[in-house]
């Protein structure tokens, strides 16, 4: 099942994408109070074509959710940036009020020559998950998707701490899609890319990754629990922007494109905040 978020009725809902038709599901909020009971017990009788309406997409996740993320997570990318892999997963978070959906502007913040760009396999979590067991960590799977996490280098290089420049307003596209597992049942072997104005950045595949999908779910809930509708971005692999020589970053009119295998391509333009 391919599920999206979408305005229906001036609310946040989330719907299922069959053959360009949408059906409406449940309200965001109400969707992840029991995705799978919802999704169990929905009806395909309400339904809308998607050519055929106005569907302004929204985050496919509630505004409440944990969105987790792990740096450092492909060998190659540590290498690029002149650092160690990780012994350990390198967790940071992000706020769900940066979350956008495809087709969004992004904006580069005050104070930053450009933003960097890093495609990801993200993780929608369906079921709340504590001290999870890797061997059976990907049953609490509500789906996958494609997150770019987009990058202030400056304010993320200027301390230790990252949770600033990776958390610039509206710097995390998400989407177009969550695939459930049941059509994507390996996130552990997947094709990875980013392209910058046609030109390809990225490209790599998850079976690269230091640690896996389970190991992170394990890794992370055993300190902090993970609810329905959190999310889990699982890392990027080397071609980033600032380790170019020289750094290469996205500025006003670029458009940046993210996309993973079997589940989409997520389509960004570059601008400023409007004054």
């Amino acid at each position: 099942m391919r599920l999206i978020g979408f305005l229906f009725d001036g609310e946040g809902w989330i719907g299922a994408v069959r053959e360009q038709r949408l059906w409406p599901i449940a309200p965001i909020d109400a969707f992840y109070t029991d995705p799978t009971a919802v999704l169990a017990q929905a009806s395909t009788s309400s339904e809308a074509t998607l050519d055929g309406m106005s569907v302004t997409h929204v985050p496919a996740v509630p505004r409440s959710a944990k969105v987790v993320c792990v740096g450092l997570n492909y060998r190659s990318h540590a290498a690029e940036a002149g650092m160690d892999v990780p012994t350990y997963p390198t967790v940071f978070g992000r706020w769900a009020s940066t979350l956008v959906v495809d087709g969004a502007e992004l904006w580069v913040p005050a104070g930053e020559a450009g933003l960097d760009w890093e495609v990801e396999l993200a993780v929608v979590i369906g079921r709340t998950l504590h001290e999870a067991d890797a061997a059976t960590a990907l049953d609490a799977v509500l789906g996958y998707t494609v997150f770019n996490d987009v990058s202030a280098r400056r304010k993320q290089m200027q301390t230790s701490q990252w949770t600033l420049g990776k958390n610039g307003d509206r710097t995390g596209p998400i989407g177009p899609v969550v695939v459930t597992p049941d059509e994507l049942p390996d996130p552990c072997n997947l094709q990875l890319e980013l392209r910058v104005n046609g030109t390809v950045m990225q490209s790599a595949n998850t079976k690269d990754m230091v640690f896996t999908v389970p190991e992170i779910l394990a890794y992370v809930t055993d300190t902090v629990t993970l609810e329905p509708g959190d999310v889990v971005a699982t890392g990027t692999p080397d071609g980033v922007g600032f380790t170019r020589s020289p750094a290469v970053l996205l500025g006003p009119g670029d458009v940046v494109e993210a996309a993973v295998e079997g589940i989409g391509t997520l389509r960004n333009a570059v601008g400023h905040r409007p004054e």
